[in-house]
């Protein structure tokens, strides 16, 4: 695996051996990169630069190790596996992003209060484990998502997907096995669910 754009282009990283992880492939990866930055998106005022990045099922860290090459400000990685978690460290550490890098060991769908209010949230949960509405809903709710925020969730071409309330999808592209959903966060959070004042916190690393 590579980093194929911005700072750390060509750039290898580690990827653990079996299918307990499956990341985002290049292909894919550079296809949603190049929507984020030259589509409609980007017009919409959702640039990646300067922004700071949530990467849930984080994995290899594939995809917020990719807005850090591009310029976001700040990534979160939210992983549970323990093997994945290791392999994301020493990713992390070679690209020289741990300054920008917050890792957090953890359940995606059942997140620890925000920390950051994040512009853009990637979700790569695996394929037909249905888990990636609840993942959303439960980061929407513990804060981590900015207003109007923009969340690209990657499952099979094939899996259902039901968005849950107060997100909608506004378009989704296939790239062979994978689908990208994009949708958008709509409403203001709830004064409870907020990030505190200082936009971060602790990094648990």
């Amino acid at each position: 695996m590579r980093i194929v754009g911005g700072r750390h282009r060509g750039r290898r990283i580690l990827a653990p051996s079996g299918d307990a992880v499956r990341p985002t492939s290049d292909r894919a990866r550079e296809a949603l990169f190049n929507i984020l930055s030259h589509g409609h998106f980007a017009a919409g005022g959702i640039p990646i630069a300067g922004a700071t990045v949530l990467d849930a099922f984080a994995g290899t860290g594939a995809l917020g190790l990719e807005a850090l090459s591009r310029g976001a400000a700040e990534a979160v990685f939210i992983e549970r596996d323990r093997e994945a978690l290791a392999i994301l460290l020493k990713n992390v550490e070679t690209l020289g992003e741990a300054v920008h890098a917050h890792i957090i060991p953890g359940d995606a769908t059942r997140p620890p209060r925000a920390g950051w209010r994040c512009a853009v949230a990637f979700l790569d949960p695996p394929y037909r484990s249905g888990l990636a509405a609840a993942a959303l809903a439960g980061l929407d709710a513990a804060g981590w998502l900015a207003p109007d925020a923009l969340a690209v969730i990657e499952i099979s071409a094939r899996e259902e997907f039901v968005p849950p309330a107060g997100c909608t999808v506004i378009d989704q592209r296939v790239y062979g096995a994978a689908r990208l959903l994009f949708l958008r966060r709509e409403g203001t959070p709830s004064r409870s669910a907020r990030a505190p004042d200082a936009g971060r916190a602790k990094n648990s690393r």
